[in-house]
């Protein structure tokens, strides 16, 4: 009967175990797959790695554009970066971030403060709108750059190319085409 009793409780707490063995991380909205999905920006892996990444792929630079990845280096305070797109361009030294995990774990902040604190006016270092002092943070963040959204568009009709124009007008009134 004992045995039996082992048994069933140690059912239970396999069962159990089953249900608290998923990390508490599961489903924390990381600040990588946030920024892809809101700027159509098809990198993948952590925010360190994104400015490499784009080096072909993307145009990348140091003016701020609606749509574009601002890419925040690593640092001490910031082992694996940031990015965050920008909502919005305020000024010359200052844009609207939405992004994701800064604040608050977890958490989306849309439309944010960041400020270019840079010595050249060139973005790479920034100070960030942080909630829980409901001001810019008070340290700044080194970044790369901006990670341009843009994909080049063909704005021009598809022409078909004819190698004679006699032939061309002569096929065209046999309804060659």
């Amino acid at each position: 009967m004992i045995g039996g009793f082992r048994a069933l409780f140690a059912a239970a707490m396999l069962a159990l175990g089953a249900f608290s063995a998923v990390p508490a991380t599961a489903g924390v909205l990381q600040c990588a797959p946030f920024a892809r999905e809101v700027s159509g920006i098809e990198i993948f892996g952590n925010a360190n790695t994104w400015w490499n990444q784009a080096a072909g792929r993307y145009d990348r630079g140091h003016e701020p554009r609606v749509g574009a990845v601002l890419s925040f280096a690593s640092s001490r305070s910031m082992p694996v970066g940031h990015v965050a797109m920008v909502s919005k361009i305020v000024n010359d030294r200052e844009v609207l971030l939405t992004h994701a995990n800064w604040s608050y774990r977890g958490g989306v902040e849309r439309n944010v403060r960041a400020i270019d604190v840079s010595p050249n006016n060139d973005w790479t270092d920034v100070r960030v709108w942080y909630g829980p002092i409901g001001d810019v943070g008070l340290r700044s963040n080194p970044t790369n750059g901006f990670i341009y959204a843009d994909k080049p568009e063909i704005d021009q009709p598809v022409q078909i190319a004819l190698a004679d124009r006699a032939t061309a007008a002569t096929d065209s009134a046999k309804g060659a085409f």
